[in-house]
């Protein structure tokens, strides 16, 4: 990287503070009538406090980075090229259903890359007040404690979270299989609504594993670089021992558990 370390610092506290703010919005808005659309389909939903939240973060980022590269989920950043330099992946509310029922499990998310690497990483909850980060080869943190990934070994003592696409009313690769094969081995099965979460949760030890199929850059972007920094591993599946951003179908485990779990969802 050409840029000093204190100044790239300077984008991890930007974000934070970001996600912090932007929080308190998004909880000043819950029990206010809100304007709810639709995307891809019936269940995939985007409210104007979506797109305020991400309209406050971007405007902040131009106004401090504006040669910086910005990938986010609504409107026209969805497909911007973020494959040199300094980027910002966001997903602005993480948790969008949750959110239009006042269901109070969702984030903000936001992934800060160089050359596609990750190098720093913010999720931040604004109901539990949690603000979870992560920063390459420093480690991650909840509220500024570090944390780590569980030990545990044995599938039947585990337990995960996943999560249902948005076409599982009509796609075929719903995610059912995959469901049925791993909760007869498991504890239990999780379904919180927010991939971004359920990786802040593997990072932090409060599940052993997750697993999820059609995501996208802005929902694991942060969340991938804090379980990576906690000791875990992710990677994509059914078999790949990486991860691209890109490639939809993600695996995030404690990394004891890794192996057993590609061969779950591979076989």
């Amino acid at each position: 990287m050409q840029t000093d370390h204190n100044e790239n610092q300077q984008r991890l506290k930007l974000a934070t503070n970001l996600a912090i703010h932007t929080g308190k919005y998004q909880v000043s808005m819950m029990d206010k009538p809100i304007s709810v659309q639709t995307k891809s389909s019936p269940i995939d939903l985007v409210t104007e406090v979506d797109t305020n939240s991400q309209e406050m973060i971007i405007t902040h980022i131009k106004e401090s980075y504006p040669n910086d590269s910005i990938l986010a989920e609504e409107g026209d950043y969805t497909n911007n090229d973020i494959k040199s330099g300094w980027s910002w992946i966001i997903d602005p509310l993480d948790g969008t259903t949750n959110y239009t029922h006042r269901f109070p499990l969702f984030c903000v998310s936001i992934g800060i890359y160089y050359d596609l690497q990750p190098q720093y990483a913010v999720i931040h909850i604004p109901v539990s007040g949690e603000t979870f980060t992560a920063v390459k080869d420093e480690g991650a943190f909840l509220n500024g404690k570090r944390i780590h990934v569980t030990d545990k070994n044995h599938m039947v003592s585990c337990l995960l979270a996943t999560g249902f696409p948005y076409d599982k009313a009509n796609g075929a690769d719903d995610n059912m299989d995959y469901f049925k094969r791993v909760i007869k081995l498991t504890h239990g099965i999780r379904r919180l609504g927010s991939a971004a979460i359920d990786l802040a949760y593997v990072a932090c030890g409060r599940i052993d594993g997750y697993w999820e199929l059609k995501l996208k850059p802005w929902d694991i972007s942060a969340g991938a670089l804090i379980v990576t920094e906690a000791g875990g591993r992710v990677t994509n599946f059914p078999a790949n021992d990486s991860l691209d951003l890109f490639n939809s179908h993600v695996l995030a485990t404690n990394n004891v558990i890794h192996d057993d779990m590609l061969e779950l969802l591979g076989g």
